[in-house]
């Protein structure tokens, strides 16, 4: 047996039940088993962890990126220790900057953004206002550039006055036109957003992440808040990765400690305590608002779950 092999033997032993392991998926001709390669890493320390965070399920992306943080822990712990996870911005080549060192960095907002109702329209957003929700995002979908507008503009007027913080899905254009007070962008929107625009603008910026090669990513631009999920299943937006669980969303929210987060799917009032447990300042619901028969009663319920 080599010493890759019995390094990344031991990494997965050591880690099997700390609840980060999924399922490995099934691979096709379409969906081939990730790749590891040998070229590019920088020693046998970098393998071993990559072949076993993906022996853990993670996707390749992540486990590459899990790869070469832990070659950076043995190097800056001096040794290598199966037991350990790599779990310090140092150890992901990330600088836990304090906002007035970045220049680039994105308007503050608060380090605990509490509930966080994903409401599907304007009158949705009311009510949340009138339930003195902390924050509140729109998550209006259309093609009606005329509607879009017309949603943005009622839900920031419904916000005015009130202590609700209201983020604004997608569309950051028309938010920034309506002045509202943040814009949430996922993953693929960062790259046809125009982010200078919205910094320039004053607007609050979150970012969706669905594991750590998008966490280090988001970090590079220095956001106001990172969204971590989705933590359960979900059939509200066809995710990129798997559900993540709780053990990795502590994880996530141990290394990323120095950004405010909010952690997002699946997640009800039966989860919702175990979740904010994790550290996250935030927590993102939505049916577990709009399907219930009294809303107000239950950002009220889901709040003092939070605070258990």
């Amino acid at each position: 047996m080599s010493l890759i092999r019995d390094l990344a033997d031991q990494i997965v032993s050591a880690h099997r039940k700390d609840d980060i392991c999924l399922p490995i998926p099934d691979y096709t001709l379409n969906t081939p088993p990730p790749r590891i390669d040998n070229e590019s890493a920088a020693d046998l320390n970098e393998l071993a962890a990559t072949l076993a965070a993906i022996e853990m399920g993670f996707i390749e992306k992540d486990a590459k990126t899990i790869g070469k943080a832990w070659s950076r822990m043995v190097l800056q712990d001096g040794g290598f220790d199966p037991f350990k996870w790599p779990s310090r911005p140092e150890h992901f080549d990330l600088l836990p900057w304090t906002r007035n060192m970045n220049p680039k960095a994105f308007k503050e907002c608060p380090k605990r953004l509490g509930l966080y109702g994903v409401m599907p329209d304007a009158d949705w957003v009311k009510r949340m206002v009138e339930a003195e929700i902390p924050t509140v995002q729109l998550r209006f979908k259309s093609e009606d550039r005329y509607k879009i507008r017309k949603q943005i503009r009622e839900s920031v007027k419904a916000t005015e006055g009130s202590k609700t913080l209201l983020f604004i899905n997608d569309y950051w254009e028309e938010a920034i036109d309506a002045e509202a007070y943040g814009v949430h962008l996922g993953q693929e929107d960062m790259e046809t957003a125009d982010l200078e625009a919205i910094r320039s603008a004053g607007l609050r910026l979150g970012l969706s992440t669905h594991g750590y090669a998008e966490m280090v990513y988001a970090d590079r631009f220095c956001p106001s808040y990172i969204a971590m999920g989705a933590v359960f299943p979900t059939n509200l937006k066809k995710m990129p990765t798997a559900p993540q669980g709780l053990g990795r969303l502590y994880k996530y929210a141990q290394l990323m400690n120095h950004y405010p987060l909010v952690a997002i799917g699946g997640i009800d009032e039966s989860s919702i305590h175990a979740v904010a447990k994790s550290g996250v300042g935030s927590v993102a619901v939505v049916r577990a608002i709009t399907q219930t028969k009294d809303p107000k009663a239950a950002v009220k319920h889901l709040q003092e779950l939070m605070r258990a």
